[in-house]
């Protein structure tokens, strides 16, 4: 029998009831399909899936006609204990474990709350005809297996999930580790619109339901029909497992027997009314019905710990809307923050004419073509309708996807289903309800966190094992080197790597690796060892110039080593010479990093030096706008402020050394002014170069200076600027000049250093580099639109390349009031591995503290200069593109005038020859740089990972958070010479050849109605539609360009854990928090049903921190926060909390420092009060649910996705 990695679900086909997304529209981003939306795109799906009409009359046996009834050896049988492992079986049936089974632990992220019966409001009486409901899971069980409708008897093990057989073995207990999700995508729906008054029984709750207690999956609104009792809390199954649709053991009928004959469990599909859905055991999990024995994952799905119903939710507004905010609305003009609002000067909040939010939520601007038109409530754009309400039945912990649908025999909050009693032989039309897919029955990104950290945290992860995927970014753990590098330093997409270019050809899957050569690491791992050999220099292979590393094999005694990379044979130095020991290791292995370690430093012999001249120490250079905007904003007052405590903190080796880098200061605004601040002057003296056309330096003594040296001259000019400019009426400036004056100052200094601008406006002075302003939004959506993100000089590129030649990195900080062409300006920062820093609408009062940390942190870090990188590799496979903030000349360097700790580079590989099973695939990165003090250093990273002949290999072995961080700086780069919308379509058929190739290749027969994903990739949609509907490739009416080449220029430089979160940001209930423990509170999706009206929760995405408070927020929980218990008092202008005296405002304080010094960028506090008009920003950050620029829901996206996943297979 087969064991499987997969999840599946029903997606079903069958028509929707209404076009997901209100009327029709063009279709999701040019997918033309008829919208991709709810649970199946409508004319989607082939004829066969007819709309489901209510239970048959009798439940037949078998699986309906037309559905795959399950293999008999291989699916767990529907309700099979099946161990945790069996996730890794992939098929996780829906049905209680079986009877003997334990009950499994509640996953962590939801509380099971057995006692909870009636979770979702009206419960509907169990009264099937079979009696009262079942008080035991054996006499549930029992009682499944003898329930009757009509005349058939079902199978044993209940349509679609009640205990299987007993006999029947689970499918395997194996944990195999890539269990294949399946989610029946199907949408059995009918197509009338489901009755009101099943909408009516859902609880009365607001959109954003309260929190559900114990975070269970839907607390408070269990669908009638659904099965509350444990059964609800559970969540799908986890996600691992979700075999989105199972299939049952054979003598189950699938899902229901009566329903459309297509996929088995169909999203939308009525239960088997023989099924109380409650029969499922108690374990919440989700039930992954199969972990009768492990622990259950730890955070099922279901349940994300908001749990928040999913209710419809109205759609989201676009975040960012309009115009800026007033100044202090807190509106974050950062980069990151939402999109800019229009250039008009600092107009009010977003748009008050939008009216409320709420209203304004579902509305769709027709005009976004790419958009899939959205049904107003038709829960497929925002949050699925409740789960009472009759969209999609909460999942039971089944399947994925499989939506129970009414149950015949319960209530249903399906208007024409009779409480009790079998189920009328006639159609219900009720049915019909099950429009969609449960958002609950989907995999979610919170589940795939809770249990990786539950699984892999742990426990270190050590790095001698060759192709073992690391813990996931959001786990924290402790790496260990034993040969390989550290996933601080390298993530890969795969760790099982084709063994040809065929079978990657026909994977889709991108073979590519994100390293971050100089990457921080926590205090209790250390960092790399510094190898000296003195004068002789690294030892290299001959051939292929490889650094001697753990792959090299040593033969003929010790005498000469095999490389690893090309297998050329080399001489052992006699000085290096070392004897054997019996397995052929030298006997000092372990005594040398280079030998035993995946990651190390050398020190550099003078032959790696520039010129063969041992590099000066570097420099910094402060170069400051003091044109009108600068210094009417603050701006030039807080930098010399600031600059004169900072100075003390320079980059340093030595932490008991002063640093040794040097500093020089230049002022500009249509002309450049020079200061000398040579430690003799008793005052600083000016000199300015007004022949802009022609940049020179006017002095070279006393221009750049040590610190401790000049400090009472330097702080006497840092003193005098602001007042020396405070009355300047020059409103024009220069930018390219200022850039070509710091890197005369370093070729003069023979040195290589960093620049620091800080620039206020476009650059309209006469002068090289002159810009002008050439926003226009006509063009977005064009073909044109992709010149926006193009410099519109060449001169930018000149420049750049000479930076690069000289070792001068451009760091810029941006305080634009208007359109500065931040895709021209950005060209020196982005290609001299710099970075640009934008506060649009510059406030002191509110972005000042923004501001000051980011400074402080960009000129502390650690860093290196004049920095080459080269990623060799083993045959079979090379390096062939390369993503990032940097510059190359050939084909094979990567030149870095600057390298901090921060910046990442991607490097996709491609194969020119077959690799093998035994050897694997070998790669290493070495980068050359100078330090802080001046020494030239070879960092080296190694990593080794496996080769397979098997897709299946290959699919169990991937990093979904890697493979996104690819694909969007991929994206990111393509929009400079494609229409992003073809941009998105080809992600989309990337995405999608991939989850097709594995539904070919690796997973055992289906309905074609089921969507199989691997268990390892389950998340790449949810992510993939996080990058769709981003501001760079579907902005928003209100999102400047400005701020989208901002956002393309910064993410192609993030790393994985700060792609992650930004795209998926992380949030968190705060009403959940437990002042006492030091653990968060398990995140919640990122919904507006996840979110309680009672609640206040925190939304961090690396670039901004949100406090969301919600309108029936409890006043104990403001009064802890704000200091006050009327919702109306908390003034949304704040950007930092009250100090209060209580233990939960002195914990949510140390949170939000916790999660500030994970992120490279200080993120600003926002207050959104719901309904408040900050609320459309926050919103916006709300990815799973529809978006107002067009971008699908997730649920929608799913089944759009699955659509292409079969038009593919067809």
């Amino acid at each position: 029998m087969r064991v499987r990695d997969e999840l599946r679900m029903n997606v079903n086909q069958q028509p929707h009831m209404a076009s997901p997304y209100g009327q029709p529209q063009p279709g999701y981003q040019g997918y033309p399909q008829p919208g991709y939306g709810g649970g199946h795109v409508p004319s989607g799906y082939p004829a066969q899936y007819a709309p489901y009409n209510g239970p048959g009359s009798a439940y037949q046996q078998g699986p309906p006609q037309g559905m795959r009834g399950p293999p008999t050896s291989g699916a767990p049988p529907v309700s099979g204990a099946q161990n945790y492992s069996q996730f890794g079986q992939g098929e996780t049936q829906n049905g209680p474990p079986p009877m003997g089974a334990p009950p499994q632990r509640p996953p962590v992220s939801q509380p099971y709350t057995p006692a909870v019966v009636n979770l979702s409001g009206p419960q509907p009486p169990y009264d099937q005809q079979f009696g009262a409901p079942p008080v035991s899971m054996q006499q549930m069980t029992n009682q499944m297996a003898s329930m009757q409708v009509g005349s058939t008897a079902p199978s044993p093990a209940g349509p679609g999930y009640a205990p299987p057989s007993v006999s029947q073995a689970p499918i395997s207990s194996a944990y195999s580790p890539a269990a294949p999700h399946t989610f029946s995508l199907t949408s059995t729906a009918p197509t009338q619109p489901p009755p009101t008054e099943a909408m009516a029984q859902v609880p009365p709750r607001s959109y954003y339901g309260a929190p559900p207690p114990a975070q269970q999956p839907f607390p408070n609104a269990a669908p009638p029909f659904s099965s509350t009792g444990p059964t609800q809390p559970q969540a799908p199954p986890p996600v691992s497992q979700q075999s989105f649709s199972q299939v049952p053991p054979v003598s189950q009928p699938p899902f229901s027997t009566a329903m459309p004959p297509g996929p088995t469990q169909s999203y939308g599909g009525p239960l088997p009314p023989t099924q109380p859905s409650f029969p499922r055991p108690p374990p919440p999990t989700s039930q992954l019905s199969n972990f009768p024995g492990g622990p259950p994952p730890t955070s099922t799905p279901s349940q994300l710990p908001g749990g928040m119903l999913p209710q419809p939710p109205v759609s989201q507004p676009s975040p960012y809307h309009s115009v800026p905010p007033p100044n202090t609305t807190g509106f974050p003009p950062q980069v990151g923050a939402p999109p800019r609002p229009p250039p008009a000067g600092m107009q009010g909040p977003p748009m008050a004419s939008q009216g409320p939010l709420m209203a304004q939520a579902n509305h769709v601007p027709p005009s976004q073509p790419g958009m899939p038109p959205s049904p107003i409530n038709a829960g497929l754009s925002g949050p699925p309708p409740q789960p009472g309400m009759q969209g999609y039945p909460p999942q039971q912990n089944g399947a994925f996807g499989q939506v129970r649908g009414p149950q015949p025999g319960y209530a249903g909050p399906y208007s024409g289903q009779p409480n009790y009693g079998p189920p009328p032989a006639a159609p219900a039309p009720a049915p019909a309800a099950p429009k969609r897919l449960d958002p609950d029955s989907i995999p979610s990104p919170i589940q795939v966190i809770e249990d990786d950290k539950a699984n892999k945290g742990s426990e270190p992860f050590t790095t001698g094992v060759r192709g073992q995927a690391p813990p996931l970014v959001t786990t924290k753990f402790q790496a260990r080197d034993q040969g390989n590098a550290s996933p601080r330093y390298i993530r890969c997409t795969a760790y099982n790597v084709p063994c040809n270019a065929d079978m990657a050809k026909q994977s889709q899957v991108p073979l590519a690796a994100v390293i971050k050569p100089l990457a921080t690491l926590p205090p209790d791992e250390s960092p790399p060892y510094l190898v000296d050999h003195g004068e002789s220099g690294p030892i290299r292979c001959n051939r292929c110039k490889a650094y001697m590393c753990p792959y090299m094999q040593f033969i003929e005694g010790g005498r000469r080593f095999q490389c690893g990379f090309c297998s050329c044979v080399t001489e052992v130095p006699p000085h290096y010479f070392q004897h054997l020991d019996h397995t052929g290791k030298r006997v000092d292995c372990y005594d040398r990093p280079e030998l035993s370690m995946g990651s190390y430093e050398f020190m550099a012999t003078v032959d790696y030096c520039k010129n063969n001249k041992i590099p000066q120490p570097p420099a910094f250079i402060f170069l400051i706008d003091v044109s009108y905007n600068a210094v009417k904003n603050g701006m030039v007052g807080i930098v010399c402020q600031e600059l004169k405590t900072l100075l003390d903190y320079l980059p340093r080796q030595n932490p008991d050394v002063d640093s040794n880098i040097r500093v020089g200061f230049v002022t500009y605004n249509k002309v450049l002014h020079f200061y000398n601040v040579k430690a003799s002057l008793a005052q600083p003296q000016m000199m300015v170069v007004s022949d802009v056309a022609d940049m020179f330096v006017p002095l070279l003594d006393g221009f750049l200076v040590n610190v401790s040296e000049s400090r009472m001259v330097i702080e006497s000019l840092l003193d005098q600027i602001p007042e020396m400019f405070a009355d300047t009426r020059e409103t024009e400036t220069v930018f390219g000049p200022v850039i070509q004056a710091g890197l005369e100052a370093l070729k003069a200094a023979d040195c290589a250093g960093k620049l620091f601008v800080f620039h206020s406006s476009l650059p309209i002075a006469e002068a090289p580099g002159k810009l002008k302003n050439r926003e226009d939004k006509k063009l977005v959506g064009t073909d044109k639109e992709k010149s926006l993100f193009q410099p519109q000089v060449s001169f930018y590129n000149t420049l750049a390349k000479e930076c690069v030649a000289q070792g001068c990195c451009v760091d810029l900080f941006i305080f634009p009031n208007q359109y500065v062409d931040v895709a021209t300006l950005g060209v020196v920062p982005t290609s001299t591995g710099g970075s640009i820093y934008k506060y649009t609408y510059f406030q002191s009062s509110t972005d000042q503290e923004r501001f000051l940390n980011d400074l402080r942190r960009d000129v502390q870090k650690p860093m290196g200069f004049d920095a080459v990188m080269r990623v060799r590799t083993s045959t079979g496979i090379r390096a062939t593109d390369f993503f990032g903030s940097f510059y190359m000349s050939n084909t094979t360097d990567v030149e870095l005038a600057g390298l901090d700790c921060d910046k990442t580079v991607t490097v996709e590989f491609r194969h020119d020859d077959k690799l093998s099973e035994e050897t694997g695939a070998l790669m290493q990165c070495a980068v050359l740089y100078t330090s802080c003090n001046g020494q030239r250093r070879l960092r080296i990273h190694n990593m080794a990972v496996n080769c397979c002949s098997q897709l299946a290999d290959l699919y169990r072995n991937c990093e979904t958070d890697t493979i996104i961080n690819f694909f969007v700086k991929y994206a990111y780069r393509s929009v400079l010479s494609s229409p992003t919308k073809n941009v998105r379509d080809s992600l989309v058929n990337q995405c999608a050849q991939i989850l097709a190739c594995y539904r070919k290749n690796c997973a055992s027969p289906s309905s074609a109605g089921q969507l199989i994903l691997p268990e390892c990739m389950k998340l790449l949609p949810v992510y993939l539609n996080c990058v769709l509907k981003s501001d760079v490739l579907q902005p928003g009416a209100d999102v400047s360009l400005d701020d989208r080449a901002y956002l393309r220029q910064l993410v192609s430089a993030m790393d994985v854990a700060e792609s992650h979160v930004f795209f998926y940001p992380r949030l968190l209930p705060l009403q959940q928090l437990d002042v006492e423990s030091m653990s968060l509170p398990v995140a919640v999706r990122d919904s507006e049903e996840r979110l309680s009206r009672g609640g206040v929760y925190l939304l961090e995405n690396g670039l901004n921190i949100f406090l969301w408070v919600g309108a029936n927020a409890q006043q104990e929980l403001l009064q802890n926060i704000f200091g006050t218990t009327a919702f109306s008092q908390i003034d949304p202008g704040m950007t930092s909390l009250p100090a209060l005296d209580n233990p939960f405002s002195k914990r949510l304080k140390e949170i939000i420092e916790s999660v500030r010094a994970q992120r490279s960028r200080y993120m600003k506090l926002m207050v959104v009060k719901q309904e408040d008009k900050l609320e459309l920003i926050f919103k916006h950050f709300l990815v799973e649910d529809k978006s107002n620029n067009g971008g699908a829901s997730y649920v929608d996206f799913l089944c759009h996705m699955h659509k292409e996943i079969r038009q593919l297979l067809s």
